[in-house]
């Protein structure tokens, strides 16, 4: 016999979600792994190029900036790649198999809820890792501050929200901890290389930049570079990050499995 749960009021949904996104929060804070690779890393990398001089001369091929002014921007975009496609897959599906999903079910919660706490938690770290590294390149390295702030803050929560969904869609339908995991590296690491970790996109051949504008974290990293060099990012490129977290956030509530 099914028993029906009754919705809950607007209020309280509101009151639910908060408390939800609170909770991961805390728990993401106990967690020394998770802070260290999914915040440590990023800031480390800054300070490993910062401090080779190698990477502070500037470039003619970078119109004068230096390697490190060049790699902010993907610095950004690999923070939250790093936790929205490895660390929280892993989470929400670690959650799934040990009954947590199937205690959560038996509440007026809902899966769209449980996501969006989800979402909400991951998104305060990756803001305030992004921030961090910023402020570290700027006050340790001398990178300027981006020229067109709003469009590089606009970029990074369009950026993080979009590999968020594409993470909350892996943890929705792979069923472990483990799966969940190596799904979600499996799109990291060719993500990357078209965000220009290893091969800055503007050297990049044609074909390869043109499917790096197509990916998320392609046209995230797209649009940071050209806010911090003054430029507002283009249409394309916020509507293509846009897109990804719509589709892959529907996606996810669609065919979220509690068990």
């Amino acid at each position: 016999m099914s028993v029906a749960i009754a919705p809950l009021p607007a209020a309280e949904r509101g009151s639910a979600l908060g408390r939800l996104a609170l909770t991961e929060l805390k728990l993401f804070a106990r967690e020394r792994l998770r802070i260290v690779f999914g915040v440590g890393l990023p800031l480390l990398l800054v300070i490993i190029i910062g401090c080779i001089p190698f990477f502070n001369q500037p470039r003619a091929a970078y119109g004068g900036a230096t390697f490190l002014d060049v790699y902010v921007p993907i610095m950004v975009g690999f923070s939250a790649a790093l936790l929205s496609l490895t660390a929280l897959p892993m989470m929400l599906a670690g959650y799934r198999e040990r009954g947590v999903l199937r205690r959560l079910q038996t509440t007026p919660i809902g899966p769209s809820r449980v996501l969006a706490a989800q979402l909400l938690a991951n998104l305060a770290v990756v803001a305030g890792t992004s921030i961090a590294i910023v402020l570290l390149a700027r006050f340790g390295f001398g990178v300027a501050f981006p020229r067109q702030l709003a469009g590089f803050v606009i970029a990074a929560l369009l950026a993080a929200v979009a590999l968020m969904c594409v993470g909350l869609f892996i943890a929705a339908v792979v069923p472990g901890s483990r799966a969940a995991q190596a799904t979600g590296a499996l799109l990291f690491y060719p993500l990357m290389f078209f965000a220009g970790l290893w091969l800055p996109i503007a050297n990049m051949p044609a074909t390869l930049q043109h499917i790096s504008h197509a990916t998320p974290l392609g046209a995230a990293v797209q649009a940071l570079t050209d806010s911090a060099q003054g430029h507002w990012p283009t249409w394309l490129q916020l509507v293509t990050m846009a897109a990804y977290a719509v589709a892959f956030g529907l996606a996810a509530a669609r065919w979220f499995r509690w068990e």
